[in-house]
């Protein structure tokens, strides 16, 4: 699985005009699966992410993580991360996994999420979503579970 972590103070996500899941200060994590990619993917992309220590602390170092520093995470579906760009103009999906899937990877990872003690907030799957935030530093990172292993 694949994910872009963004640390924000503030993200919400609306579908057709209403809002599906909203935080404030934490983590915006846009999450992509792989065709490849099995539920211990999903248990430890979740692991990964609530573990960065990208918060600062009391002396302005990025020393904690989203729970030490009480935010939450709002998680997207997002098959665009698995975009094969290498050849021509127009990205190539076929390592993106199909949406049976990709649900099930996704609703994992926002479970274990959950069970690490975290809020976790979502957008809806496969909806055209609007994604609004507030990136806070900014701090963007990319999380490959193909290369925690």
């Amino acid at each position: 699985m694949r994910a872009v972590v963004q640390r924000v103070r503030r993200a919400r996500v609306t579908v057709d005009g209403d809002v599906t899941g909203a935080i404030d200060e934490g983590l915006l994590v846009l999450v992509g699966a792989a065709a490849e990619d099995a539920p211990a993917d999903a248990d430890a992309l979740a692991k990964k992410v609530a573990g960065l220590r990208i918060f600062r602390d009391d002396a302005g170092k990025m020393n904690l993580d989203v729970a030490q520093a009480g935010g939450a995470v709002l998680a997207v579906s997002q098959f665009t991360l698995l975009g094969d760009c290498r050849k021509g103009r127009r990205p190539s999906f076929q390592s993106a996994a199909h949406p049976d899937l990709a649900l099930p990877l996704f609703d994992r990872y926002v479970e274990a999420t959950r069970a690490l003690g975290l809020r976790c907030e979502t957008g809806i799957f496969g909806a055209m979503m609007d994604v609004e935030l507030l990136n806070d530093g900014p701090v963007t990172l990319l999380v490959d579970t193909t290369r925690l292993f």
